[in-house]
């Protein structure tokens, strides 16, 4: 019997990414356009600032005039694949984290997520062919931290949301994976450190080199890391997959 891989090839087919000019969303970008894919990307920005080609819009996914026109352009470009990654993070203990953040967090990181996932499923089964939808989770999305207890809810959402999305869109062909990054080097993280500092009384990169220490590999991950998984995705080499959520972590949470 001869053995074929299936490609990761992406040619033909169209890749609508979000939150795109964040480090993760820029790599995958890059990597769908590297495999011949038709890229789609969006964010607040005018302009996309990964490094390959795209039909870049901006979209406030916070506004439900800007989350409806966004539904809209993707009913438009009718994906193949939706890189669903636009998000925020943000910090307060139970006892500080008000409803102002709540309502922020969960509007992008759960409710505009859901919105466009749906859009994109709508599209693909109006079209009667099969897609991949691929939802950012995180490793805060499989365990509470007490300073982090908005953004930990929204990914565990996430999660919940890929599962039962998939067991619906199974029977049309349309896979619902996750992708569940642990500490990834991005631009988000000088933030996130400063944040750290200001809660934990840390030094500014003290808490970004801890991190990195702490990962069993030893290294806090790289985009291209993340979008190498999204690749498998988004590709007939995961055509068997759905309903899973995939760490990627360097070993950081044991399941």
């Amino acid at each position: 019997m001869t053995l074929e891989a299936a490609p990761t090839d992406l040619s033909g087919r169209t890749c609508v990414v979000t939150g795109a000019n964040g480090g993760i969303g820029s790599a995958t970008a890059e990597h769908f356009a590297q495999l011949g894919a038709r890229v789609l990307t969006t964010d607040l920005g005018d302009t996309f600032a990964g490094d390959c080609e795209s039909e870049h819009q901006a979209f406030d996914l916070l506004s439900e005039d800007g989350l409806k026109d966004c539904q809209a352009w993707i009913a438009d470009a009718q994906p193949d694949v939706l890189f669903n990654n636009a998000a925020l993070f943000d910090m307060g203990s139970v006892l500080e984290a008000d409803l102002n953040q709540y309502d922020r967090l969960f509007g992008l990181n759960v409710r505009a997520a859901y919105a466009l996932m749906q859009a994109s499923a709508q599209s693909m089964v109006k079209q009667g062919k099969p897609g991949s939808i691929i939802n950012l989770a995180s490793q805060a999305g499989h365990r509470g931290e007490a300073l982090v207890a908005h953004y930990c809810a929204t990914k565990a959402a996430i999660i919940s949301y890929t599962q039962s999305a998939a067991l619906a869109l199974a029977p049309h062909k349309i896979r619902v994976n996750a992708i569940s990054p642990g500490v990834i080097d991005t631009p988000m993280w000088k933030d996130v450190d400063a944040l750290f500092a200001k809660f934990e009384g840390k030094e500014i990169g003290q808490k970004k080199r801890e991190v990195g220490e702490a990962v069993p590999l030893g290294y806090m991950g790289k985009p291209y890391e993340i979008a190498r998984v999204a690749v498998f995705l988004a590709s007939d080499q995961s055509q068997y997959m759905t309903a899973q959520t995939l760490s990627v972590d360097g070993g950081n949470v044991l399941r």
